[in-house]
């Protein structure tokens, strides 16, 4: 997942980076509302992490122009103030959530994960991913027009990767998603869950669907398959 980090104070934009690089997260920062802007322009990202407390354009008036920018884009932000009228303005003026300073890793990336659970693509009939087409509906399963037969749990995996296709997915990000809260098992349900994707969907002698990243998750893109 691509994260603009809107923060000024370099030695917080370089914690932040390290709390996230290891759970999947691609973290780019920018110093001002007007850099972010820019950035949100030129390049895709999937959400933006704000400080409030900004040089010249503060947070409020740059959560303003991403709302004006992007309306969809998930936006969670950072502020000192633990006062109520402050998380209150945040919420009114558009943010998805926020978390107070100093928060501890363990805070910011489950409100991470919720913003994103909630901000995931719509419901559609069906999604289309290089040979591999799914029917939401119907929960079917085709690879090159012929049918994979899947459980609803590799289903439910399947279609998750199938959302963030080439996106690196840390294994945390994919428990949180298709497990939710009813996860009581092993702590490598994933890899599991992965294996009986992949002994499914692959060809034999053709490279996998789903690919490990070392250290971090797996990163599903059938459209550099072969």
């Amino acid at each position: 997942m691509r994260v603009l980090l809107v923060e000024d104070e370099p030695a917080v934009a370089r914690m932040i980076r390290r709390g996230l690089g290891p759970h999947g997260y691609q973290v780019t920062t920018a110093e001002s509302g007007e850099d972010a802007a820019a950035l949100l322009a030129a390049e895709p990202f999937d959400l933006v992490l704000l400080d409030i407390m900004l040089p010249g354009q503060d947070g409020h008036e740059t959560l303003a122009a991403i709302r004006r920018q992007r309306p969809d884009m998930p936006v969670v932000m950072l502020t000192a103030r633990d006062d109520l009228a402050s998380k209150v303005s945040a919420l009114d003026g558009g943010a998805d959530d926020y978390i107070t300073k100093p928060f501890a890793y363990e805070e910011l990336l489950a409100r991470l994960r919720a913003v994103s659970r909630r901000t995931d693509q719509p419901a559609s009939a069906g999604i289309e991913v290089g040979d591999v087409r799914i029917d939401l509906r119907a929960h079917r399963v085709w690879r090159n027009g012929e049918p994979v037969a899947l459980s609803r749990r590799e289903f439910a995996l399947l279609e998750y990767f199938a959302r963030h296709p080439g996106q690196i997915l840390s294994r945390q990000q994919i428990l949180d998603a298709v497990w939710e809260y009813d996860f009581d098992g092993e702590s490598n349900i994933v890899d599991v869950y992965v294996r009986y994707l992949r002994n499914k969907l692959d060809r034999p002698g053709e490279a996998s669907l789903v690919t490990t990243v070392r250290g971090v998750g797996y990163r599903f893109d059938p459209l550099s398959a072969p």
